[in-house]
This record gives C-alpha cells, sequence and structure tokens, in this order.
C-alpha cells in the first residue's frame, strides 16, 4: 500500500466509522432511553433521506463551484462534530430531532467528497478504488465490535442505563478527528466545467429522465423505489428486534452483514457476467424476502441461526439488486448522462425510496407494538411479503437485457 493509498484508507475508515458509530443502534436508543414512538423513530432515520435529497445542492452549487472537496469536508465534519454532541446531551425526542436532521443534511454530502478527494488521486479508479473504500466497510464493522465488545454500550444492562447514548460522543470525537484530519489531504479543487455541463436539472439527475421512456428500465426504476420499503425496516428495527430478544452483541453481530457486502462485491462481477443483469437483481430482491422470513420465524434459541443467516445475507440483498442497479444505469445511460443518470437513481431510492420506507416502517411497527414489546413475527412478515411480490412483479415485467458489462473490480 502506497502512502496516497494509506491516508486515503484513513479517510474512508473514519468517515464510515462515525455513521457506523450510531446510526446502527439509534432504533434502540430512541425507543428504550427517549421513549419514542415507531413514527418518531421512522422520522428519525428519515433524517438520512432529506439529506440524501439536499447532498446535491451542496455538492453541486458549493463543492464543485467555489471550494476544495477535502476543505469543505473538514468544515463540514467539524460542525458535525458539534451537532453529535448535542445529540448526545438530548434528553427527549423533541431536543433529538432538530440535531439529527441538521447532522444528516450535513453528513450525506460527505460521502460524495471522500469520493471526489479519492477518485482524483487515483490513475486507475477501477483498480484502486475498491481496495480503499472497503476501509470504509472496515470502520463500520470496527465502531459495532467496539460498541458491542469493548464498552458493552448494547448489552441489556447498558441500555436500561442509557449506555447507548456514549455512541453519539464516540462519534463526535472520530468526526472531530478526521476533520482535522481532513485539512491534511491531498488539494483537490474544483474542476472547471465543460460547456453547457453546469445546471440543476444535470446536478439532480433530471436530465438522465429520458431512460424512462425505456419500458425496462421504468420497471427497474419503480422496482428500486419499492424495494427500499424492506430496506427501511432492517436500518430501522434490526438492531432494536436483536436487542429486544435478547441477542448478546447484537451491533457487533450485525457487522457479519458489512463483512458479507465485502465478500459479495467481489463475486457480484463474476455472477453478472455468467447469468446476467435480471438473475442477479431478481436474486437480491429474493433475498430480502427470505432474510424477514428467517428474522420472522428465528428466535435467540435453537433457532438463533436463522437470524444470523438473515444478518449475513445482507451483502446479496444490497449488493446483488442496489450495485447491480448501478451497473445496469451506467450501461443503460450513454456517457453524456451517465452521471446525472446515477444521480437520479440515487435519488429514486435513498431520497424518495426510503422517505417512504422508514414512514411505512414507523407505521407497521406500532401497529404491532404493546406496551414494553413488539409483534416481531407480524412486523417481519410484512416487509417479506412485500418483498416477494416485487419480486414477481418484476420478473413479469422487466425484459431488459441480460447481461450488461460488468467491470472487473467494483
Amino acid at each position: 500500500m502506497t502512502t496516497m493509498s494509506a491516508r486515503l484508507s484513513v479517510m474512508m475508515f473514519l468517515q464510515f466509522f462515525i455513521w457506523g458509530g450510531w446510526f446502527v443502534t439509534l432504533g434502540t436508543f430512541l425507543s428504550s432511553n427517549l421513549g419514542a414512538s415507531g413514527g418518531q423513530i421512522g422520522m428519525a432515520f428519515s433524517t438520512q433521506s432529506w439529506g440524501a435529497i439536499i447532498a446535491p445542492f451542496v455538492i453541486g452549487l458549493i463543492a464543485d463551484r467555489y471550494f476544495n472537496a477535502e476543505r469543505i469536508l473538514a468544515v463540514l465534519h467539524l460542525i458535525g462534530a458539534v451537532l453529535l454532541l448535542q445529540l448526545y446531551r438530548a434528553p427527549d425526542f423533541s431536543g433529538f430531532y432538530p440535531f439529527v436532521l441538521a447532522y444528516m443534511m450535513i453528513y450525506m454530502p460527505t460521502l460524495a467528497l471522500v469520493n471526489s478527494v479519492a477518485f482524483r488521486q487515483m490513475r486507475d479508479p477501477a483498480l484502486e478504488f475498491s481496495r480503499i473504500r472497503v476501509w470504509g466497510t472496515i470502520g463500520w464493522i470496527v465502531a459495532g465490535v467496539v460498541i458491542s465488545f469493548v464498552f458493552a454500550w448494547d448489552s441489556q444492562q447498558a441500555i436500561s442505563s442509557g449506555g447507548l447514548r456514549n455512541t453519539f460522543l464516540m462519534s463526535a470525537i472520530a468526526s472531530f478527528v478526521l476533520g482535522i484530519y481532513s485539512f491534511s489531504l491531498p488539494r483537490t479543487a474544483p474542476l472547471k466545467p465543460e460547456p453547457g455541463s453546469v445546471g440543476l436539472k444535470q446536478m439532480l439527475g433530471l436530465d438522465a429522465l429520458g431512460l424512462l421512456k425505456d419500458r425496462s428500465y421504468l420497471v427497474f426504476f419503480i422496482a428500486s423505489i419499492l424495494i427500499c420499503i424492506p430496506l427501511a425496516f432492517y436500518y430501522q428495527n434490526a438492531n432494536p428486534f436483536l436487542a429486544e430478544i435478547g441477542v448478546t452483541n447484537p451491533t457487533a453481530k450485525m457487522a457479519i452483514g458489512q463483512v458479507s457486502e465485502v465478500l459479495f462485491m467481489l463475486l457480484l462481477p463474476l455472477f453478472i457476467q455468467r447469468f446476467g443483469i435480471k438473475i442477479a437483481l431478481l436474486v437480491g430482491m429474493l433475498a430480502w424476502a427470505l432474510r424477514y422470513l428467517l428474522f420472522a420465524y428465528g428466535n435467540n434459541g435453537d433457532l438463533a441461526f436463522m437470524l444470523f443467516t438473515g444478518i449475513a445475507l445482507h451483502g446479496i440483498c444490497y449488493d446483488f439488486f442496489f450495485v447491480s442497479g448501478q451497473i445496469y444505469t451506467d450501461a443503460k445511460a450513454s456517457e453524456r448522462f451517465r452521471s446525472s443518470a446515477q444521480g437520479l437513481i440515487t435519488l429514486a431510492t435513498y431520497g424518495l425510496g426510503m422517505l417512504i420506507g422508514f414512514w411505512v416502517a414507523g407505521a407497521v411497527t406500532d401497529h404491532y407494538a404493546s406496551v414494553d414489546s413488539h409483534d416481531w413475527k407480524n412486523i417481519w412478515l410484512f416487509p417479506a411479503g412485500f418483498a416477494l411480490a416485487i419480486f414477481l412483479c418484476f420478473s413479469l415485467a422487466f425484459k431488459g437485457r441480460q447481461s450488461v458489462a460488468a467491470p472487473s473490480s467494483i
């Protein structure tokens, strides 16, 4: 590993350590320590979607035109450290929500900024980027291990005494460190725009709307929005579910999903080349249904293996649908509109799709909630059935090309 690769890998590690350090346990913290309802928890998680919607404005209107990427990255993470401290101190949900909304609106743009800094230092991004980006996933995993095994903040006793509040303090410290560290990153000045390339329409991906005239891509686009509803159930409910049924060290055990994500990311190009994009997308959707069936019928006793299998399916669930979808989008779009097309699908999924998904997940969770517990079987059966319905409709309606050119390294 070169010195430059090491510097960029540290950046990626801290970037995702910060997010994984509080986001995974957010639902458990809100329900157990702030008395939040399912709907309120959905509101908190949906701030990610609002951040994804705002991000193109921050990057396109500010970072890409006026400031070096590494400098705005530093400023945003320093502000983020202050906001995370406010989350650490929040006494109730009404005092918590404004700060988590503000935080996600400045954090989500940093995801694009770290990519910009990394890509500008690479000679061969297709070969080099995955080796650096994987350190972000490692950072997320390490955050879960620290929470569960170093401090045990997600143990039953610690949860009841408010131990999960410390996750925000840990992330605030990491955000401050990354903010200071970002000033030392390589200079990443704004690129001079090509003639006719600057405009709000392109920044939001709206000039790629012509892709929706293609029937198969329209089917894929709608399915991408709808599949985010089952995805939201996992983000919002998986950690509270595991903690409530008494699984020890649930946050660290959920990191199995990130390990799986790395492994299947490496296998995905080979799978697409062998079986085609449609089969990859269908396998991803079917994995969502299977995962939630395992959650619905598993337990913390003799069927605990079903829970861990469901967690381990995360790599297939995420990579085979969302990463395959990015590859499919890249193949369908002309060279001129490829960046816009990726922006469009990101807005559709992490913006609109997840916004709807967190609202639905909150409503369903509230419907099956009692005074001190939840009917988790029926909560999980809802996204399982929903994902299966999308799978069946997509398999019949999607008539796209069976194969696309998959990259040799993702």
